[in-house]
């Protein structure tokens, strides 16, 4: 039996994933990460992997999915909001923990793999994957391989400055990387939260402002309708830049329904074609995406 294991690396939980060549799912394990010690995050993956192996008889390549990625210019992590992670060789260590060679690549890279492979986008050609989460991230697939670029920021989609700003929307929201108006601060669930609330919304968490508005809320109504405005132009410009078959969302703000049929029809006047065919689509595998994207980093 060919096994492939994925695991993701995240802030909270250290997830591992073994799948068949058919991409049956064949076991499926969370642990809390060792949150800021990079040794114990090491020994975790390694007591995961092993624990795996042992109940399925089998020995299987390893890929990894983490926030950031390796920096082509040193060799070690950077740019992770796991921050005991950066500036280490982890590719390397990782490697040497495990005794085997691994693949790593960034999360949301993982993610638009995952669906690309035997998800929402199967058999397209290009397809971006774009996370709607506690930050926003995206990644590129073409052609069944994930882009991870020259500096290793393919897709970093959520740091590119929000498209057309308005009046109010200017100078942005500040954001931890140091500049202003990035994406993320408006696309974010935070952002989404934090906006009905200063609209004079009651405090809520982003996942029910969706319902709020449903229920009439004028607040959370015009919240949801401002973040479409804001997702049909920041998608836009990546329609334009890489015309993808397919945009697949992720992240906790993707089981936002309406998202599907409210965005697309807000792209004419911003996407420059004559007509639109790229597709935007919920994930087939939800919040199990990425750590599969992990395992298929090997080519089955």
């Amino acid at each position: 039996m060919a096994l492939a294991l994925g695991i993701d690396l995240g802030g909270t939980k250290i997830e591992i994933i073994a799948l068949d060549d058919t991409g049956r799912v064949l076991l499926r394990r969370r642990r809390d990460s060792p949150r800021g010690d990079y040794q114990k995050t090491l020994d975790a993956v390694a007591a995961l992997v092993a624990e795996a192996e042992a109940e399925l008889g089998a020995r299987g390549t390893v890929g990894f999915g983490t926030p950031g990625a390796i920096s082509p210019a040193t060799g070690l992590l950077k740019n992770s909001n796991s921050t005991w992670l950066n500036g280490r060789p982890l590719d390397r260590d990782l490697a040497a923990a495990l005794q085997r060679p691994i693949a790593i690549a960034n999360d949301a890279d993982c993610f638009a793999l995952s669906e690309a492979t035997d998800g929402a986008a199967a058999g397209a050609e290009i397809v971006f994957g774009a996370i709607l989460g506690t930050g926003v991230g995206g990644g590129i697939v073409i052609g069944g391989r994930a882009v991870a670029g020259r500096n290793a920021i393919a897709g970093e989609w959520g740091h590119n400055p929000l498209p057309a700003p308005g009046p109010a929307e200017r100078p942005g929201p500040r954001c931890y990387c140091g500049r202003r108006g990035c994406i993320e601060t408006f696309l974010s669930g935070p952002a989404l939260a934090a906006d009905c609330g200063a609209a004079g919304g009651r405090p809520v968490a982003a996942s029910d402002v969706a319902r709020r508005a449903a229920a009439g809320e004028a607040a959370a109504e015009a919240a949801l309708a401002r973040y479409e405005d804001r997702l049909a132009r920041a998608l836009a410009a990546v329609i334009n830049l890489l015309d993808p078959d397919v945009i697949v969302l992720g992240g906790g703000l993707s089981s936002i329904a309406r998202l599907y049929d409210s965005v697309p029809r807000l792209w004419p006047g911003l996407v420059f074609s004559d007509r639109i065919d790229t597709q935007l689509r919920p994930p087939l595998h939800g919040d199990s995406s990425g750590v599969r994207g992990a395992a298929w980093l090997w080519p089955p």
